[in-house]
């Protein structure tokens, strides 16, 4: 049985199973599930518990002996069983579904993956695990939900935020502060809780509170880039910054994202499918919503341009080059600020902005 994560609260208050399987790669939300059914599990009584991570060379039979046999103090049993790769083997395979199809009243099995892609969720192990048992899905909370995410958590510790713009505000503010790391967030929301009492909270309290704690990702400015916003790119940029990232891979991150965009835009105008055209070109997850709208913002010319900076930022951050030259016409590319990191917000928008119209 598959289950939303939302409602496994529900699902244990009625009943514990005896096989659980949890995958995901959001590492918070991954540890709250598991543990609400390690909570549930103790207060049934299964209070031993082995704990087995399958690595290269796992003895799969250690497991299938832990999870037929009895306690030796006659407690019942919580088996866990980790795959951080997701991929079991074929021995591991065999051995997941032979578990699944036994039942042993005094055993508990939680099984835990990684996001496993579509080809690994239609294996014959993977299926029993879900037919078997109950399968919990762990989705990532993307940038786009995170602020509705933190109000929601504030308020199930008694607090939220004021209504209207403040309120968005307060929201926008910690989603910038806490960018790609949903344990960070769930940090400043449990530190709200400790320095304000329940109620409302407003935008100077929630300021004063917060850390900046974002943790940039590369990968993630170049969603940015592709969603058009100059705000959060330039916020990025400047995170990666300081954080010490080393410009040549935020250089490397933003020159292939052009060379994908003018590959898919050519393709396109050759009259490829579009679909066809992101498998090619590896294209997947939130970049494959972003692409369409940015292919359409952009036009080949300036993604034609943007290879010109990149070469240009290229020889720069190696220490070629470095001043700054003026423009031969309209059409010609300058030579790269002193500062790489305004080359790369430079070379960052000729992604983003779209042609300008004649007059």
């Amino acid at each position: 049985m598959q289950l939303r994560a939302d409602a496994l609260g529900a699902h244990l208050a009625k009943g514990l199973g005896r096989l659980y399987t949890v995958y995901g790669d959001e590492p918070l939300l991954v540890q709250e599930a598991v543990d609400a059914i390690r909570v549930r599990a103790r207060g049934e009584g299964f209070t031993e518990r082995n704990v087995f991570t399958v690595e290269r060379g796992f003895d799969w039979s250690s497991l299938l002996g832990a999870s037929q046999s009895m306690s030796l103090f006659g407690d019942r049993q919580l088996v866990e069983v980790r795959i951080p790769t997701g991929k079991p083997g074929k021995e591991g395979g065999e051995m997941l579904q032979r578990i699944a199809g036994e039942v042993n009243d005094d055993v508990l099995t939680l099984v835990t993956l990684p996001r496993l892609d579509a080809a690994t969720q239609k294996t014959a192990w993977f299926n029993a695990l879900v037919d078997g048992g109950v399968a919990i899905k762990i989705d990532k909370v993307e940038r786009a939900q995170l602020p509705a995410w933190i109000g929601q958590r504030l308020a199930a510790q008694g607090q939220r935020l004021a209504p209207g713009e403040p309120g968005r505000r307060a929201l926008d503010f910690i989603a910038e502060r806490v960018e790609g790391n949903l344990l960070a967030a769930h940090q400043e929301i449990q530190k709200l809780a400790l320095l304000h009492p329940d109620g409302v909270l407003d935008l100077e309290s929630v300021q004063d509170a917060v850390l900046n704690v974002a943790r940039y990702d590369v990968f993630k400015l170049s969603e940015a880039v592709l969603a058009g916003d100059v705000g959060r790119t330039a916020r990025m940029l400047d995170g990666l910054r300081g954080e010490g990232e080393a410009a040549v891979l935020v250089l490397w991150a933003l020159t292939e994202e052009i060379r994908t965009l003018l590959r898919v835009k050519r393709g396109v105008a050759g009259g490829k499918p579009l679909a066809v055209l992101l498998r090619e070109n590896r294209v997947w997850g939130p970049r494959e919503r972003l692409i369409g709208p940015a292919l359409s913002r952009v036009s080949e010319a300036a993604l034609e341009r943007g290879l010109e900076l990149a070469a240009k930022l290229d020889r720069q951050v190696k220490g070629l080059t470095g001043t700054r030259g003026t423009r031969r016409g309209s059409a010609a590319v300058a030579l790269p600020p002193a500062d790489p990191w305004a080359g790369l917000f430079e070379l960052a928008m000729t992604a983003m902005t779209p042609p300008r119209r004649a007059a």
